[in-house]
């Protein structure tokens, strides 16, 4: 067992080796994590006799993080608002619309969202830092942008309707269920999100912010995901590592690709895992 560990070992330096020549000694992130884990599995398996192989001739990487761990394979679980958590009630471009009849918008709901992308894709002020404290000249710009009217009081109504359980609801009806079984069985939680000070009254509003230990919202942090910042000041706040850490988010490049340069583990919401209930179970809770 030992000879095979140690065989692992030698063919995985020569891997990484390998792919930094090919790359004139600059082997990317992601590769350098995947390999540099395998090869700790690598010393698993000869230290603790672990058997079952898979990947590079090792076992599954939740089997590992068993081996390691235990039945819990996280301390702690993060967890992205918008588009995870939760999702708006109605589509963005209907409320601009609906809202602004009465201050004179007339632009269709598709020349809205047309509007409202290239407004949101443009540089911001110099900085790649959108939501300030309460992002309002920010989304002032959005809104004006989307539907033509620059209008206070249109801006008001509309800033604010979003910061009521109207705007929003839960993206999974299990979520309560499924959070307190993970917090009972020790796992710490954290909502991690591109936002401004509003979600706190949104998770107020939508009564789920006892569920969390922690919230860390770009705004207040002062770091936009994919800056690994804000995922460490999550874990910062939690008391935990982030290789103790999994985020849970549905955008590849600022949760996972963000998490995991932040060294946390992460899973894509809607392909890696579709429900919390699946995400407990990969934890290994039981709900």
């Amino acid at each position: 067992m030992a000879l095979m560990a140690t065989t692992v070992r030698t063919k995985l330096r020569r891997l990484i080796a390998s792919a930094s020549n090919r790359s004139n000694g600059s082997i990317s992130i992601s590769i350098c994590r995947q390999l540099s884990s395998a090869t700790e599995a690598a010393e698993a398996v000869g230290s603790r006799g672990v058997v079952g192989l898979g990947v590079f001739g090792l076992k599954d990487y939740e089997d590992y993080r068993r081996s390691l761990y235990g039945d819990i394979t996280h301390k702690a679980l993060l967890v992205d608002a918008a588009g995870t958590l939760l999702v708006p009630s109605q589509p963005m471009a209907q409320i601009y619309r609906e809202i602004g009849e009465k201050y004179g918008v007339a632009y269709s709901e598709a020349e809205i969202l047309n509007r409202y992308r290239r407004a949101y894709e443009q540089p911001w002020g110099g900085s790649r830092l959108r939501y300030v404290n309460d992002g309002r000249p920010f989304w002032q710009f959005i809104v004006s942008s989307s539907t033509g009217c620059s209008d206070s009081q249109y801006f008001e109504e509309l800033y604010n309707y979003y910061t009521t359980e109207k705007a929003w609801h839960l993206c999974d009806p299990e979520a309560e269920k499924v959070f307190k079984a993970i917090r009972k069985a020790g796992v710490k939680l954290a909502v991690v999100s591109n936002f401004d000070t509003r979600l706190r009254p949104v998770l107020r509003a939508l009564n789920c912010d006892h569920w969390f230990d922690a919230v860390a919202v770009s705004a207040e942090v002062e770091a936009e995901k994919p800056n690994p910042t804000i995922f460490l000041k999550a874990c910062d706040l939690l008391g935990v590592k982030p290789e103790d850490a999994v985020h849970v988010g549905d955008d590849r490049r600022n949760d996972v690709w963000g998490a995991r340069d932040a060294g946390c583990d992460a899973w894509l919401w809607g392909s890696d895992v579709h429900s919390f209930k699946e995400v407990a179970q990969r934890i290994g809770v039981k709900v």
